[in-house]
């Protein structure tokens, strides 16, 4: 028998044999193909040495093994990544609610903003919350207030270290 005849007769015995254990159509399917190629490459050696029928199944036993394998360890990976994802989430929940019980318990966020505000000197409060909260540019500020751009830019300097001095107590 040549090997399209084999090939024939033996290809819809195979995958079955394969789909038992692989669960997918598909994965089966490329067991068999990969098997019948490989069995193609060496099949006129083969043919007169091994019972080739034995030597099939064998090694699509051996295929489906390794694949059954290679998909418990995707699935245990894939477990792992979605337990991590979410002890992640969990660990981010737990932050938040702690973070919202100690930024409120003082009061309002808006009062702690405005509080820290009230620490800065008054021209450099003035600037920061018109370029800031107004949200108008360096150079409106500084036509507005006839200074210079580079003193506008220095004043919101000084006024986020300030702040964030000041922020950092209420930690």
């Amino acid at each position: 028998m040549d090997f399209r005849e084999f090939y024939i007769h033996w290809y819809s015995r195979l995958k079955s044999f394969a789909r038992e254990y692989v669960i997918y159509e598909a994965d089966a399917e490329d067991i068999i193909q990969d098997v019948f190629l490989e069995l193609y490459e060496k099949y006129e050696s083969l043919a007169y040495r091994v019972n080739i029928v034995a030597y099939l199944f064998t090694t699509i036993r051996n295929r489906c093994i390794d694949h059954i394998r290679h998909k418990i360890i995707e699935q245990e990976s894939a477990r792992r990544i979605q337990e991590e994802y979410l002890l992640t989430l969990r660990m981010k929940i737990n932050s938040l609610e702690v973070l919202h019980n100690e930024l409120f318990k003082d009061g309002c966020i808006e009062c702690i903003v405005e509080n820290a505000l009230h620490t800065l000197p008054e021209r450099c409060r003035e600037i920061f919350i018109m370029h800031k909260i107004e949200g108008k540019k360096l150079r409106e500020i500084a036509e507005e207030m006839s200074i210079s751009p580079k003193t506008v830019e220095n004043q919101i300097t000084i006024a986020y270290k300030k702040l964030r001095m000041e922020l950092q107590k209420k930690d």
